[in-house]
């Protein structure tokens, strides 16, 4: 695609709960460098101050008043939710929809190009760590993920283990392609320490906290888990074995994981995982669940564990802490692997999906195919 067919400005969604704001902004800096403005429109709880300073300096930040969907239990507290995006889209001239939640383009009435990216859900997330469907009163989550999945021009996956975890949830998607998620991290070189950092919302049981804090007191090094116990509607994990250092910010989360010598997730359900990334970059050894995603980006560069068995992530730990030879390679190993998931290909990937659903979109509104 020629330059000139690329979208100029974007309208993206995001929030600051979890993972999908540190995609948001590392995106949005590699697009801007490539002439894309972004703005952001926020949901859910609002971000901290750090938050909408870093947003400001990458895009213009715009925050809704309207919920994430899987923080309500009612489908109508979302109905306003597209005509929202579409008078934002119109104030600012967007010519892209960015939507990191699929339930976003439920009944979107734009004339507009859609591309839905699909970080999680809750469909999937029930998949991987209940084994079952969504409860019935949760179905309504599954009918409007759906719902947008249909309306997308693009749907984007940040993994083929994702990707198949969308089709056997939801069944036929015939538009989903794979792009892999990247960091922006880059680290400088300092003396490793013995010690194991985690990180992750340890409130959501997708990030199988018990696990690793039942494991810490068979670690041979102290081990730290880094990130928020309470969740937005009262979710809450007591670590009580391992090292617990709460809530920290990205910054602070990087300096640590520089010196961290392993750097272990035993998720249940990870559709990408940035914080491997991320520790890879900073030549950490990697300890991880053995689960689809973790297999499709890390095998043979990461010693993996039977999620469910706290002796496994042990013995895996003390493997590595026993060993400064076998962890200087696997860290070797694992920042070279690290080196497939740059910014520069997962923007360039981007640009072209945002480049063809555009083109396409505008040769539909020339034959009459929208209105």
């Amino acid at each position: 695609m020629t330059i000139a067919e690329r979208p100029r400005r974007i309208l993206m969604t995001m929030d600051a709960v979890g993972g999908v704001w540190r995609y948001a902004m590392d995106l949005a800096r590699g697009l801007r460098l490539l002439g894309v403005e972004t703005i952001f429109a926020g949901f859910g709880p609002l971000p901290s101050q750090a938050q909408s300073a870093e947003a400001d300096k990458i895009g213009t930040l715009v925050w809704l008043e309207a919920p994430l969907d899987w923080t309500i239990d009612s489908e109508n507290q979302l109905e306003p939710i597209s005509g929202l995006l579409a008078e934002l889209a119109l104030a600012h001239s967007a010519e892209l929809l960015h939507l990191n939640l699929p339930s976003q383009a439920a009944g979107l009435a734009v004339a507009l190009p859609v591309v839905v990216v699909s970080h999680s859900c809750v469909v999937t997330w029930f998949d991987a760590v209940r084994d079952s469907d969504v409860p019935p009163d949760w179905l309504w989550q599954k009918h409007r993920n759906h719902m947008g999945f249909q309306r997308a021009e693009a749907i984007v996956a940040p993994s083929r283990s994702h990707a198949a975890s969308l089709r056997r949830c939801y069944g036929r998607l015939n538009n989903i392609e794979v792009v892999y998620n990247s960091s922006h991290f880059a680290p400088a070189r300092v003396p490793k320490e013995d010690f194991v950092l985690a990180a992750g919302r340890w409130w959501d049981d997708g990030k199988n906290a018990a696990v690793l804090d039942a494991a810490a007191p068979l670690v041979l090094w102290p081990v730290f888990m880094a990130g928020p116990v309470r969740g937005p509607n009262g979710q809450y994990f007591a670590i009580e074995r391992a090292t617990n250092l709460g809530e920290l910010g990205h910054a602070e989360l990087m300096t640590l994981m520089v010196k961290a010598g392993i750097f272990v997730s035993p998720s249940l359900y990870e559709p990408f995982g940035l914080a491997a990334l991320e520790a890879a970059r900073a030549g950490a050894a990697l300890v991880l669940a053995d689960i689809g995603t973790y297999r499709e980006l890390w095998d043979g560069v990461a010693l993996f564990c039977d999620p469910r068995d706290r002796r496994s992530f042990a013995d895996a730990i003390n493997r590595f802490a026993g060993d400064a030879g076998l962890r200087a390679e696997y860290a070797v190993k694992a920042r070279a692997r690290a080196r497939n998931f740059s910014a520069e290909a997962q923007c360039k990937a981007m640009i072209d999906i945002y480049s063809r659903v555009a083109v396409e979109t505008c040769n539909f509104a020339a034959t009459g195919a929208i209105s």
